[in-house]
Order: C-alpha cells, then sequence, then structure tokens
C-alpha cells in the first residue's frame, strides 16, 4: 500500500506590493488582498516573525503563496507556491494531502531559482477520500487543474510529479489523452511501486479481493467494503478491486506483470519526457522483488523513461531528501526551457 504520513503545517499566505499578471481568481488571495488574483512571489523579501525570509518556505513547515479553487467541488483548491508561468505538479499517494513528503520544502526553494512554479493540488482522493474515489475522477480534476493554469494563468507548460499512487494518476491522465494533457512536458513518477504486490503480503488480503469480485458482479461495486478492507478509509468494491486486484486499473507496475502487460499499460508515456525515481530501499516493495530489475522493466516499457535509482532510499525519500530534489532538478533544467517543444504548436 502506497501510503506516505502527511506533516501537519501552516500554510502561510504573504503578499508584496507588486500586483501580478496572473488572472487566478483564489478567492483566499482575495480575502488577502481584497480582490481576486495571485500573490507576487519571487525575489521580494518578507519580515516574518522578526526575520527577514526569502522564497518560499518561510521557515520549516510554514511556507508563503497561494491557495485558489480550480473546480466547482469544496475538496478542489490548490497551494501553489511561486508565481510563474511553468507549473511542476505534486500528485501524493494513499493518504497524502498538503506538504506529503519531506522533499517538498526544498524542492519548492529550488524550483523558484529557477523560475518554476510548485502546485500542491487537493482531489477527492486526497486524505481518506481514496477508497470511494478512482484513477477516472483523479484524471478529470487533474485536467481541470490544468485547464486554470492555461486559462487563467497563461501556462506555457507543467509538469507531473507523482509520489506513490500518485504515479498511476499520471500514468492514467496521460492515457486519456485529455484536452489539457497536451500541456504536459514531463512526468516524474516517484516510488511508482505495485499496492497489489504490498498488500498480498496482509493476510486478509485474498478474501477481501473474492469479497469484492463478488460484490462487482452482483452490481454492488460502488458500495462500501467491511472496515477490515482498509482500515484507514471507507473504501469501495471497485477501488478495492482496482488497488488489490491482479491486472486492476491500479496495477501497473507489478513485477509479476510481462513485458507486454507493461508495455500495454504504460508503452504511451514514450510520448513525453519521463523520469523514473525508485527507492531501493522503499518498504512497501516486498522483499522478494529484485528492484533493480524492476525498475529497469518499467523504464523500457514506457519507451526508455531517465532511469533514477537512490541507494537505500525509502518510500518518501525523508532519508534521501537532497538526491531526490537534485534528480528533480536536474530533470526540469535538462527538459524544460530549452529541451521541449512548444505544448501548443
Amino acid at each position: 500500500m502506497n501510503i506516505s504520513h502527511t506533516s501537519s503545517a501552516s500554510l502561510s499566505t504573504v503578499s508584496s506590493s507588486s500586483s501580478s499578471s496572473s488572472t487566478s481568481t483564489s478567492w483566499f488571495s482575495g480575502i488577502v488582498r481584497g480582490r481576486s488574483g495571485s500573490v507576487k512571489m519571487g525575489s521580494n523579501s518578507n519580515v516574518v516573525g522578526g526575520t527577514e525570509s526569502t522564497g518560499p518556505v518561510v521557515r520549516k513547515n510554514q511556507w508563503r503563496g497561494v491557495l485558489f479553487k480550480y473546480g466547482p467541488k469544496p475538496v478542489q483548491v490548490a497551494f501553489k507556491t511561486g508565481d510563474y508561468k511553468q507549473q511542476v505538479i505534486f500528485i501524493g499517494g494513499l493518504t497524502d494531502g498538503f506538504l506529503a513528503t519531506e522533499y517538498l520544502e526544498p524542492l519548492a526553494n529550488a524550483l523558484e531559482n529557477e523560475k518554476w512554479a510548485l502546485v500542491q493540488p487537493l482531489l477527492s482522493s486526497s486524505y481518506s477520500g481514496y477508497g470511494t474515489s478512482s484513477l477516472q475522477q483523479d484524471a478529470m480534476e487533474l485536467d481541470q487543474l490544468i485547464s486554470h493554469f492555461i486559462n487563467k494563468e497563461d501556462s506555457e507548460g507543467v509538469v507531473l510529479l507523482g509520489h506513490s499512487t500518485g504515479c498511476q494518476d499520471i500514468v492514467h491522465y496521460m492515457r486519456t489523452n485529455a484536452a489539457c494533457s497536451r500541456a504536459v512536458r514531463g512526468a516524474i513518477l516517484q516510488a511508482p511501486v505495485s499496492d497489489r504486490e504490498y498488500r498480498a503480503t496482509l493476510p486478509e488480503t485474498a478474501a477481501m479481493i473474492d469479497l469484492a469480485f463478488t460484490m462487482i458482479s452482483e452490481g454492488r461495486g460502488s458500495e462500501l467494503m467491511p472496515r477490515e478492507a482498509d482500515p484507514l478509509s471507507p473504501i469501495t468494491a471497485h477501488r478495492y478491486h482496482s488497488l488489490c486486484a491482479y491486472m486492476g486499473d491500479d496495477d501497473m507496475f507489478s513485477s509479476d506483470l510481462s513485458d507486454d502487460q507493461l508495455r500495454l499499460r504504460l508503452g504511451h508515456m514514450s510520448n513525453t519526457p519521463c523520469q523514473v525515481i525508485f527507492s531501493m530501499g522503499d518498504e512497501y516493495v516486498p522483499e522478494y522483488v529484485d528492484k533493480k530489475a524492476l525498475v529497469e522493466r518499467l523504464c523500457r516499457a514506457m519507451g526508455g523513461a531517465e532511469n533514477i535509482e537512490i541507494e537505500h532510499g525509502n518510500h518518501s525519500l525523508s532519508n534521501r531528501i537532497s538526491e531526490a530534489v537534485q534528480a528533480i532538478i536536474d530533470f526540469v533544467k535538462r527538459e524544460g526551457p530549452k529541451g521541449w517543444d512548444d505544448p501548443w504548436n
């Protein structure tokens, strides 16, 4: 199960005297500034708590940026640091929400230096919502988010950064060929591991898969499974089957899938510059799995994605933060402003 513990943090929005050229309709920045619009970020210094600070991270677990709505649902809000025309969109895994991984703070600062914004959206599947959501729902909401940047902030393109089950969201979204997917200039999959293989190590899983299959066959796929199926979230039979069953919708990175099956599920990613960051000490990968062989197969199935293996790294790379940030920034700098075609041509 791809679960990362979300750290608590305060979201600090600090406005400057400069007006942004963005036409964002952020209700939060509207409250702060008395009108809608983005808060200007970048080179300005701000005095916070008696100390002068620059960049999006004021101090540990305290950020400055813009919280805005991108869709009609109450949950559809996103937090953006940096007011730039290119955005890295972070998509977390199961139970994740804002500030899901420890590398996001230094990453925000590093992206600021490269004139990229970091965006952390909440989806219907965020926090405990994953059990009653789906890859299809996530893809639709991700498309709405990218549409916001295209139509309201004049985006010049985005990079999708997935952590854990967020990697499945990216793969599924790029398969949809949704209208706004042309704006995706690159994809980074950090910890693309198999929920099915991990959950197979839990004693209750086999019986619960059988129950989910029975419920789906009886037309009750949208009903909730028993609590023991997932103690962290109410979960429908459809979502449980997707995560836990062989060749379920979420089954994209399992080591027992054949090369042909992997190509069937991942081959379309060859049309997008991709980087795979794999933690060689990932605690959610069963011990019997040859991690090095698996990540090499995943990259081949994606048409030659860049393979970054981080020795001894755990699932969220909390013990290899600098290496994670360096790999992401190297990819963005190399594939970004000079390396990619204009997404609109």
